[in-house]
Formats: C-alpha cells, structure tokens, sequence
C-alpha cells in the first residue's frame, strides 16, 4: 500500500483545512468520543466497569507489565554502552536544535510535572503508613517509603519514554521516515506501515496519549483545587474540578496556537524555573541537613534493592498494594510513552544515541529523586514528629496533602500559591504538548497542520478528564491509565526489536552501496563541481517539487517503461512530495525505490535568523532516495536523469543478488 497522500498546501501559501491520516484520525476521534458520552450519561454503570477492567488487568497481565518494563531499561542501558550509543538521532553532521538547559527543561515538564507536585507528599506517606508488608509508621516503613517512591518515578519509567522517544527519532531523523509510531515497525513489517497494520499502531498510541494525559489532567485539577481551597476557602468538589479543567483547558489552547517554540518551551522554562525556586525554599526552610543526608541515604538503599524491587510480584503474599501502586505506574508511563516519546523525540534531533540515553534516564530522574526526598522526607518528618498529621490528611483528601505540609513553613500562603501557579503551569503543558503529538500521529506527521486540529485535541483531553472524574474519581484516572498501556506494551517489545534490527545494519550499508563505485567512461559519474553546488546550495520546496517532477520522475518512468518491454511489471507512483518506482519479482519479493523530499531546519550560519522569520522560512529541501533493501536514505539532489538511473540500478542488482536471480 502506497503512503497515505496528505493535503498540500495551497499554490498561494496558504494551509489547507485538514492535514490528516483519515483512518487514524477518525477511528481515535470516535472512540474518544464515544468513551467521553457513554462516560458522561452512566457514571455510574462506567465506575463499575472501570473496577472490573482494573481487577481483570491486574490479576491477569501483571506479570506482563512487570517483565515488559524490566526489559525496557535493560534495553535502554544496552544501547548506552554498546557501540551503537555513537549513532546521531539525524545525519551524522546534524546539532541538537536545543541547549542542554532548554532540552531537560521540555524533559522534566512534558515527563511527569503535574505527577510530582500531586504525589510528592501523598506517596511517600502513604507507603509510610500503609507498606505493601510489615507495620507503617515506623523507621523501617520510612525507609522503605522513599525506596518505592523512587522506584516508582525512576530509571523504569524514563526507559519506558525512552524505548518510543528513541525509535521515533532514530527512524524519523535518520532513516527518513514519518515521526508517527508506526515508523518504529519499519523493519519488521516494511511498507506494510503504511497500510491497516500501522492505522492500528498510531491508534493504540492516540488512545493510550489520550488517557494518559487525561489521567494527569484529573490529578492536576484535584491539586489545584485544593489549592484554592487553602488559598481561597474555594469548596472541593467535582463542579469546581470541572469549572477548572474548562478554564485550564481554555488556558492550553492558547499555549497550543503558539506553537512548540513559543508556548511549549517558554512554559516548560517557567515550570523548571518555578518548580527549582519551590523545591530550594523546601529544603533550606526545612531540615536541610537532614534532607541531604536522606538524600543520599535513599539513592544508595534505591540502588541496592533495584533489582529485588524490579521483579517483585507479591505471588507468594497476594495484596491490593502491586496493583494499587506498581502497575498503575507502569501502566501510566506505558500509556504516556508515546505522548513523551513521541515529545522528546522531536526536540533531540541531532544528539547521539548514548546522549539521549544517558541525558533522558538519568538527569531527569536524579531532579525526581530530590523532589521526592524533599517533600517526602519533610512530610514523614512532621508526622512521626507529632508536629502535624499529614498521614490522616492524605488518607481523608490527599491532594490536600502537600498544602498541609507547606503549611508548617514560613510564608505558607505565598509557597502554596507559587505551588498552585506551578501545578496551573504544568496542566497547561501537558495539555498542549499531548494535544501536539496526537495531532502528529494523526495527521501522519504533516508539516504544520492546521491550528484547528491541535486545538481540538486539547479539548478532548481536558474533556476525557472532566469524563474519569464524573464516572469514578481517582480509581477511574488510575483505571483509565493501567486499562489503555496494555495493547501498547506489546507494540513496543515489537519497537525494541525493530530498532535492534535497524542498528544492526549500521555502517553495513556504506560497505553495500554500490553507488559509490563510479564508472569510468558512461558519463555517469558525479564531477567534484556538482558535488559542491548540490551541498552549499539550499532549495526551497518549489524547486525540489520541480526536481521531483522533472529529472526523477522521467528517470523512473525511463525504467519502468524499459522493465515493461522486458515483461517485468512495473510500476509508478508519484505526487508533489515524491516519485516511487515497484517492480515486483512475485515471491522473490518487490523492489522499491523512492525519491521522496525531505524537509531539514537551515543551519544558522547558512540563514541569518530574524524574530520575524516564518517556520517555513527557516526550511530547506533535499531529495532523498531509498530503495527497499533497507539502506539509509541518500541524497540525490541535482542529480542528472542519467545519474539517477545509475544510482536505482545499482540498487536493483543488489536485490537481484541477494534473491540469487540470474
């Protein structure tokens, strides 16, 4: 099946209404909704179901969430120290786009921001008083509370983001493929991606964004109720919670119209700033000492038990507390992965393999740890301490929880407010960040889709959200997260397949290229002077369009019409953004070379950059040919008719050879 064919923008510039894949779009937009009303007109009868599905999951699939996850940080740390860590998530001469600080700042605020400010005292409390074994409220239980917490929110939950956010951008940036999820089956299913396979694929991921971002969206609006509540004397109830995610949901729109420069980044920014400023006063208004000793205290015990706590299943002491608390997170990040994945693979083009390993699974994840020490540690603190009763606050209203807490510091009022200010910040990312990856998976990775689409996904989000809290609160947000990772977990121990295949071929396919053994006297052969003027010169889309059109399309057509007099069948496809020949060979296979136009961010030192300059100003264009034998993409811009045809059939006899055909 060939790509699906999107929308092109208008001779005069101007966007078409839709940029979409019309199966997966359609197929998500129905489901979601229907979900939202069925949701909305029998809370009753879906807080029910969202128990039964709850226990069925847990009882059944547990085992598979835990091996699943204990394999995805394993795989994680393999690719970090094997040889494959030196591959760049691009060209090999491509630069990340954002600095270190920028880049951990959209890591920290799109990864698990509303979760930290909502759990940060609540679990560590609770695992306090109420451990998975033994009695709470004692030295031991403190202790181990800070070990679950951290296991919860550490190395596990960032490989998960990293097993999709690598794969995406590995295929994406440097195989040429679309930054949709289905890229990442490319090598295990071919072109079939592009066909009902890969509409179930992005479908899986829509869904699984959806409910994860909508079970973030219900804890954040819980907090920020609480919030006011303190602040306010605002009541706590599920009107408000519903007033505030139309509000908030009104407020990510806007942060959605902006775009990912200037309103994802600019709040992901202000979130880090905010969130350091609240975790500073914390720690050096508390027992600062103190904290940092247990700071480095939990890390040690954490990584003396990681592998114990990794596999444990409670088998032989069955309890409530696994699925309570270890599958709802495991399902919670499945779920968001491919939201954050697909979110930290688009702002790490240009670094390497082992960077965005080591920089996604540690850095974020050392911020969590202290987070969490902090506000955990200072909340046990008060309560063995008798100074306030944080565990009954958690057990009767936990988002109260971490205003209770505040509470017993100076300036508690201007903390709590700065605390409500950063969870309104984080809502509005997450809801703007998950409506822009929706958006790209399904509109099948579309250069600028319209605003529209992006905005319509945001408010189904907030609306899925306002849904779980109506049909069952706290149980229907955890439900909604374990229930929609499960088809994903299995799409992506077939991703970490694909991509351990794909890196495989990794510097096999220079020595395969055929194309770089210039002939001697057939006129073929690239001059240095073409060479030069093909990579100094930076086409815009009207000349690759040209190009496409021009010389490859009558080079393709060349040999199609040459196979045809041969009795091969051929044939050809093409339209605006490329030119695809397929000659099929019946069960040997079918040979598959496309020139396809690949759109890349002009280098500074190339385009003076100004305030005012559009997305698509600061673009230029290449035409990248790749056939189906699975080599990288390789630019053929400015090529000759003749030129083209010699690189296709130096091609075509490497599949011929490899099928043994005469």
């Amino acid at each position: 099946m060939s790509d699906p064919v999107l929308p092109q923008a208008a001779p005069d510039g101007k966007t078409a209404r839709m940029k979409i894949n019309p199966p997966v779009f359609y197929v998500s937009a129905v489901l979601i909704l229907a979900f939202a009303i069925v949701g909305a007109l029998v809370p009753e009868r879906a807080s029910r179901v969202f128990d039964a599905t709850q226990a069925l999951i847990v009882m059944d699939f547990g085992w598979l969430y835990i091996a699943a996850v204990a394999g995805f940080l394993m795989f994680a740390l393999f690719l970090m120290f094997s040889r494959y860590g030196d591959v760049k998530l691009g060209p090999d001469d491509s630069e990340p786009e954002y600095s270190y600080p920028s880049w951990f700042a959209m890591l920290f605020s799109a990864g698990m921001g509303i979760g930290l400010i909502f759990f940060g005292v609540a679990e560590p409390i609770q695992h306090y008083t109420m451990p998975p074994t033994g009695d709470g409220q004692t030295i031991q239980s403190a202790r181990e509370a800070m070990v679950l917490t951290f296991f919860h929110w550490g190395l596990h939950a960032w490989a998960i983001y990293i097993v999709v956010g690598l794969a995406l951008a590995y295929f994406a940036f440097r195989r040429g493929l679309p930054l949709t999820i289905r890229s990442a089956l490319y090598p295990l299913i071919g072109e079939r991606i592009y066909g009902p396979i890969g509409h179930a694929v992005d479908i899986f991921a829509v869904l699984g964004t959806m409910f994860g971002v909508a079970t973030s969206l219900g804890l954040g609006v819980l907090q920020v109720n609480a919030g006011f509540h303190y602040l306010f004397g605002i009541p706590t109830n599920t009107t408000v919670q519903l007033v505030l995610i139309a509000v908030i949901t009104g407020m990510a729109t806007v942060s959605v119209v902006m775009g990912l420069d200037k309103g994802v980044k600019r709040l992901s920014e202000l979130n880090i700033i905010l969130a350091g400023l609240l975790l500073l006063f914390v720690l050096l208004a508390g027992s600062t000492v103190f904290l940092l000793q247990t700071f480095v205290q939990n890390v040690g015990q954490y990584l003396s038990e990681v592998v114990k706590l990794t596999f444990r299943m409670y088998a032989y002491e069955p309890n409530p507390w696994l699925g309570n608390w270890t599958l709802f997170y495991w399902g919670w990040w499945i779920a968001w992965s491919p939201f954050v994945g697909m979110f930290i693979a688009r702002i790490s083009r240009g670094r390497t393999i082992r960077e965005f390993v080591g920089g996604v699974l540690l850095v974020p994840t050392l911020f969590t740890f202290l987070w969490m020490t902090v506000f955990g540690n200072t909340a046990i603190a008060l309560d063995f301490s008798g100074v306030a009763p944080i565990a009954a606050t958690v057990a009767d209203n936990m988002p109260v929880a971490l205003f209770e807490t505040l509470a017993q510091l100076p300036l508690s009022t201007v903390v709590s407010g700065i605390a409500t200010i950063l969870i309104i910040t984080f809502f509005v990312t997450s809801a703007d960040s998950g409506a822009l990856v929706i958006d790209m998976i399904t509109s099948g990775a579309a250069d600028n889709p319209p605003v529209w689409q992006r905005v319509f996904w945001a408010v189904c989000a907030g609306g899925v959200a306002a849904v779980l809290l109506v049909a069952g609160g706290l149980r229907a947000l955890q439900t909604a997260a374990i229930a929609s990772a499960l088809p994903f977990v299995v799409v992506m121990v077939f991703i970490c397949y694909g991509l351990l295949r794909a890196l495989q071929m990794e510097g096999k396919d220079a020595a395969m290229d055929l194309s770089t053994v210039e002939p001697e006297e057939d006129g073929t052969a690239i001059s240095w002077q073409q060479r030069l003027s093909s990579i100094t010169h930076f086409h815009a889309r009207p000349e690759l369009e040209s190009f496409l059109s021009g010389p490859a399309l009558s080079a393709l057509q060349a040999v199609a019409d040459q196979m045809e007099e041969s009795g091969l069948g051929a044939e050809l496809h093409s339209d605006p953004d490329h030119v695809d020949l397929r000659i099929s060979h019946g069960d040997r296979g079918e040979f598959r070379y496309t020139v396809r136009a690949r759109r890349y961010r002009s280098p500074s030192f190339a385009w003076a950059e100004t305030k005012k300059v559009s997305d698509e100003d600061r673009q230029h264009y290449r035409a990248m040919a790749q056939s189906s034998e699975g080599e990288h993409a390789h630019d053929v811009t400015g090529f000759t008719e003749d030129q083209l045809i010699h690189d296709l059939l130096n091609r075509y006899a490497r599949f011929r050879h490899a099928r043994r055909m005469a």
